[in-house]
């Protein structure tokens, strides 16, 4: 009600019968309205203070929110400016209306470039490169109907720039028609991952293609073969280039392959491929009608090239080659198989010293079938001790007496027979066995020793292998330890190629071997291109002179010459001389006047089992005037 009426209604209540207005009603009447609403107006001031305190609280809240909502934009523009990729956001209608500092890097754009509504167009007719043709979109791809949203929500997006960075977009395609997309420069990814792909089918060293390469390109080259074309493949591979690694060190190795690998390549020229299979071993893959004529023209010119000094700073290197071919489709259609039978005729190149370069032949097969028996025989025999040694005297031409025994292996094959050893100790030597062999040699030799008197040495050889791929020093040590036998009865022979593998790491074992008291001796001496550099490279005990300087000594004055040249070598140098191979009076008789010291060979005794030794040491003193010793029957 409002005060008025209120106050109307109290004035008519407190008129008095004689029309007047009685005040004391009157007073009473407004004040027992006021008592009446008096809690209403407490309960609006308790309202009001409520609302009041609310309403300052609720401000609070807005400037709290307020200021996290500005550190939240703050950090939003943080994170979006310092985000390692590039950010952009583009509406329904293609327009900018998002993107971060790395987006205008990656695409050198400036701020002013990428204001709020700027084109998709507008944008790329500003970037300084040009978008990948593999990864363009089709002309329809400006505006995304519901259907090709649907079908594609992610798309690949490529650009070269001018500079040669790659960046790469993942657009997001949002079911409106726009669009968001991270953008991230992959230069170096795509760098390393092309480099990776390079590697994975070249060779790092020379740049050429690797066997898997150059097998996908023989592949490639048989499955496009015209009929009337042929295809050569040749196998190559150098000879006795690990003595280079082991005397020069690999980096010198490496730098000699780089200039064999540049004239191969100058040899077979843009026309052919060349690949490099292994450590020395490469390939070349020849296409052509002119076959064998054209294959052997190459094979010709490469040896021709190869055969000419390598240098490594003023050092001069000679290498040789050995090559083995094959052609397509006489020996093979297919890729293995052509590299197989290459790799046949390759065996037989570098077991024929005399041809350097063969042609497959279907019995190679054959044969290598039988090498590959034979090792898995000598494997067995390894296993099974199938081995015996035979003992050839060396006899003293001063005191008239055998002074020693060379231990030579023989191998009792149960079905094969008797092998000879030149059949078995190169294949032994090539496939590692000959570590095994060597180790059982020289343990039997010691124990068979054990058994003679105290003045008579034995003799054995040690491979170059036993050097490089056991402990020859513990092997020996053993050995002599478990016959009982002096160090000072132990001879050692080792030819020139153990030198040649590697003199530094060979010298040391000697050293270490002779200070012990055993002694060394150069076997084969003269047979080699450095046996005089050799000589002075360490003191051997003795040098013994092969059979090939004794054939001709008696009728031929040169071979003459030779023989008491090297006799007087040995004795100014202090060491002792055995000359192989003694078979008649005649050469015994003219050793005799040049003082040799010892000789060996079958005017003396051929090698006999171990069984005959106490019979041979029993027999009279050799003279020149006596035959060789009779047969001794079993």
């Amino acid at each position: 009600m409002k005060a008025e009426a209120l106050f109307w209604r109290q004035c008519t209540e407190a008129v008095t019968a004689d029309g007047s207005i009685d005040a004391q009603r009157l007073m009473d009447l407004v004040i027992a309205t006021y008592r009446l609403h008096e809690s209403d107006y407490d309960e609006i001031e308790r309202s009001a203070e409520t609302l009041l305190r609310e309403n300052h609280a609720l401000k609070g809240n807005i400037s709290a929110l307020s200021q996290a909502f500005d550190g939240q934009k703050k950090l939003f523009e943080i994170i979006l400016n310092n985000l390692p990729l590039g950010l952009s956001v583009f509406d329904s209608d293609q327009r900018l209306t998002l993107s971060n500092t790395r987006f205008r890097q990656l695409f050198d754009l400036t701020d002013e470039d990428v204001i709020a509504g700027a084109t998709i167009a507008d944008l790329t007719a500003k970037m300084r490169g040009t978008e990948s043709a593999s990864t363009k979109p089709g002309r329809r791809a400006g505006r995304h109907s519901s259907a090709t949203v649907r079908s594609s929500s992610l798309r690949r997006r490529e650009w070269l720039m001018d500079d040669g960075r790659i960046i790469q977009s993942m657009v997001t395609i949002l079911s409106d028609g726009s669009n968001i997309s991270i953008h991230a420069d992959i230069t170096e990814d795509r760098r390393a991952a092309e480099r990776i792909t390079y590697l994975a089918h070249h060779d790092p060293l020379t740049g050429l293609p690797n066997r898997i390469h150059f097998r996908e390109q023989v592949d490639a080259t048989l499955t496009e073969r015209r009929p009337d074309q042929q295809i050569a493949l040749v196998h190559l591979n150098l000879d006795r280039f690990k003595s280079i690694n082991n005397t020069m060190g690999v980096s010198a190795g490496d730098k000699i392959l780089l200039q064999v690998a540049e004239r191969i390549r100058a040899s077979a020229g843009s026309e052919n491929t060349l690949a490099r299979l292994g450590s020395d071993e490469f390939a070349i893959l020849q296409t052509g009608k002119q076959q064998p004529r054209n294959v052997t023209a190459l094979a010709e010119r490469i040896r021709r090239e190869l055969s000419k000094p390598f240098l490594h700073g003023e050092k001069q290197v000679e290498l040789s080659v050995s090559m083995g071919i094959a052609i397509a489709p006489e020996d093979g259609e297919e890729t293995d198989i052509l590299l197989k039978n290459a790799g046949v005729a390759l065996s037989h190149a570098k077991a024929d010293e005399r041809k350097r370069e063969r042609f497959f032949a279907s019995e190679m097969e054959a044969q290598i079938q039988l090498r590959h028996a034979l090792e898995a025989d000598l494997r067995a025999a390894v296993e099974n001790e199938e081995f015996e040694l035979h003992y050839q005297p060396l006899y003293d031409l001063v005191q008239r007496r055998i002074c020693g025994f060379e231990a030579l292996i023989r191998w009792n094959h149960p079905a094969r027979g008797r092998v000879p050893p030149m059949d078995f100790i190169p294949l032994a030597e090539e496939v590692g066995l000959v570590v095994d062999i060597g180790r059982w040699v020289l343990r039997r030799a010691c124990n068979d020793a054990a058994q003679w008197p105290e003045g008579i040495k034995i003799a054995v050889n040690v491979s170059a292998i036993q050097f490089s791929s056991s402990d020859l020093t513990q092997d020996v040590s053993e050995a002599l330890a478990a016959a009982a036998l002096s160090p000072s009865r132990l001879e050692l022979e080792i030819t020139e190629s153990v030198l040649m593998e590697n003199l530094s790491e060979v010298l040391p074992i000697l050293h270490a071997l002779k200070e012990r008291g055993i002694r060394i001796s150069m076997d084969d001496f003269g047979t080699g291109y450095s046996s005089l550099s050799y000589l002075s490279s360490f003191p051997f005990d003795k040098i013994k002179i092969d059979k090939s300087f004794v054939n001709d000594i008696v009728d031929n004055k040169e071979a003459h010459a030779i023989m008491h040249a090297i006799i007087l070598l040995g004795d100014a140098l202090g060491m002792r001389v055995t000359v192989e191979g003694v078979e008649t009076a005649a050469q015994l008789a003219l050793l005799e006047c040049e003082e040799c010291d010892e000789i060996q060979g079958y005017h003396i005794s051929p090698p006999r089992p171990a069984r005959d030794v106490p019979h041979i040491l029993s027999l009279p003193p050799k003279n020149s005037g006596v035959t060789r010793l009779p047969e001794i029957k079993h």
